[in-house]
């Protein structure tokens, strides 16, 4: 078999040379075209609010002004966002990197705790918020940083703060790892790695100003912001902003505002076509539905792709932009499983323990290395090696066509007897019996075999019976060698998952420990 080419090897031109000159270009373009609508589902008498590209502009202007010679805002200094979706971040974003500022979007489901713990690391000048945070917030604040309302209005003239550090190797966005294991630690990303990002993933979807997209996932990670969002915004596309996710409202947009393109994760593709209004939703303007995640359940990419919307998976974290590895919507249906190609100008290798290259075929640790992937944590602690390759932790194949597929993470890798086993591969299995609606893979130490393998699963609604596990055994049967079967089954009502729907494998191994029922 040859190699399949998606796309060109070379990275696309950046869309302009900064923040600046784009959000210039954009409202030069067409001003009066909207750039950003948004709504919160939650409020049952919400409707969508809109900027065009003029009234963001002038936002980013008044925003700047207010933060350079209101508040003293210096190049280098961080201002962090608690708050759901808002077109606040985009505006912040924005008005930061015309400062040379750096924005720090914190994750809002975290604890107090661990929001002080960010924040002592980062020490931002400033906490912006939203009125639903507005009492952490205020609880958050220290002699450092102050907490600021939405929104951050001048009240002079609206011309905007003069360019000081509006460079492309400056930084502009400090992303919070979401942590499966262990702290947090931020990822730094420049101006010129998030133009890079917005290149490739707009040239990769094919993003053009005809496009209209519905983002419904957290900004606070690269995901929601740098996946579909910051690319649309950077070719003139319409986006449009959930608050958060709900799927009625999620479902009843595709169907009424007609968005040609949206991105989810596995939680938020089950729960979308788990619900009632599923089957009478009018999909036919989306052509994609892109999904964030290294590995994708089936059944919910059956449902897309029985009603004729193909489900392209992203493969990437939060040290690379995300975008990394890619699966085209041509290919969705004959790489049911991959995560795709090496997007343009992104090289990628599967490297062993000792960094040696594998043999083709064989399993290895993946490693990136591209415009979009950063050099750095804060403050200073490299994130890649001496050739730039990020190592990524995750554990893959490359197939003769040249696409990957990912089996899991080389801290989950179980070996059992000398054999090397990969809880994906297990996972993807049993996630296809109709009586699990997920599963994770755990190993559990054993005098015997060092380690066997432990599964856990969330069995749908229908699925009462006592005799699953042993269902899912004959499943497994023929299907799996056998000494990679587990030796444990366990069933949970849920999996404790990450912002983005990641299982929390060190949280549910804790779990199991203590004795889940």
């Amino acid at each position: 078999m040859s190699a399949i080419r998606p796309w060109p090897d070379q990275a696309p031109p950046l869309p302009a040379a900064s923040f600046t000159a784009l959000l210039e270009q954009l409202r030069d373009a067409a001003s009066a075209a909207p750039a950003l609508s948004w709504r919160d589902p939650a409020d049952p008498g919400s409707s969508w609010a809109t900027w065009d590209r003029q009234a963001l502009a002038d936002q980013v202007a008044s925003c700047s002004r207010r933060l350079a010679d209101g508040h003293g805002l210096r190049p280098g200094d961080r201002v962090a966002w608690l708050g759901l979706n808002h077109p606040t971040i985009i505006v912040l974003l924005f008005a930061l990197a015309r400062l040379g500022a750096v924005l720090v979007p914190l994750n809002h489901r975290l604890s107090p705790a661990e929001w002080r713990a960010v924040l002592a690391d980062c020490t931002p000048r400033l906490l912006v918020h939203d009125e639903h945070f507005s009492a952490a917030a205020r609880a958050l604040a220290t002699d450092h940083t102050a907490a600021l309302a939405w929104p951050i209005v001048w009240d002079g003239d609206s011309e905007a703060a003069s360019p000081a550090a509006d460079a492309p190797e400056s930084p502009l966005l400090l992303v919070y790892t979401s942590g499966t294991t262990g702290l947090p630690k931020a990822a730094v990303h420049t101006q010129a790695n998030l133009l890079a990002n917005m290149a490739i993933a707009a040239q990769v979807q094919g993003l053009t100003a005809h496009d209209a997209v519905l983002t419904v996932l957290p900004l606070f990670h690269v995901g929601g912001l740098c996946i579909q969002t910051l690319p649309a915004l950077s070719v003139g596309a319409h986006v449009r902003l959930f608050a958060r996710f709900d799927a009625a409202a999620t479902l009843h947009s595709i169907a009424h505002d007609r968005p040609s393109l949206t991105l989810q994760v596995p939680a938020t593709l089950q729960a979308l076509t788990a619900h009632s209004d599923w089957a009478g939703t009018d999909l036919s303007s989306l052509r994609a539905v892109w999904a964030g995640s290294s590995l994708l359940p089936p059944a919910p990419l059956q449902a897309f792709m029985a009603r004729g919307v193909p489900v392209c998976n992203v493969y990437g974290s939060t040290e690379t932009g995300p975008f990394s590895i890619a699966l085209p919507p041509v290919h969705t249906a004959d790489h049911t499983g991959s995560c795709g190609w090496p997007v343009p100008g992104v090289a990628v290798q599967l490297c062993d323990p000792q960094g040696v290259p594998v043999a083709p075929g064989a399993v290895g640790e993946i490693w990136v290395r591209g415009p979009n992937v950063v050099a750095r944590y804060w403050p200073d602690r490299a994130a890649t090696d001496a050739e730039g390759f990020f190592h990524s932790g995750d554990l893959a194949q490359q197939a003769p066509d040249g696409s990957f597929t990912v089996v899991g993470r080389t801290k989950d890798m179980i070996i059992s007897g000398g054999e090397n086993i990969y809880p994906a591969e297990i996972e993807n299995l049993i996630a296809q019996h109709p009586l699990v609606a997920e599963c994770s893979v755990v190993g559990q130490a054993d005098a015997r075999w060092g380690e066997v393998t432990m599964a856990v699963v969330v069995l749908r609604p229908a699925a009462a019976s006592d005799d699953w596990q042993a269902a899912l055994q004959t499943w497994l049967d023929g299907r799996l060698a056998r000494y990679k079967w587990p030796r444990r089954w366990v069933r949970l009502d849920a999996l404790p998952r990450t912002a983005l729907g990641k299982v929390k494998k060190a949280e549910l191994t804790d779990l199991l420990r203590k004795g889940p029922r």
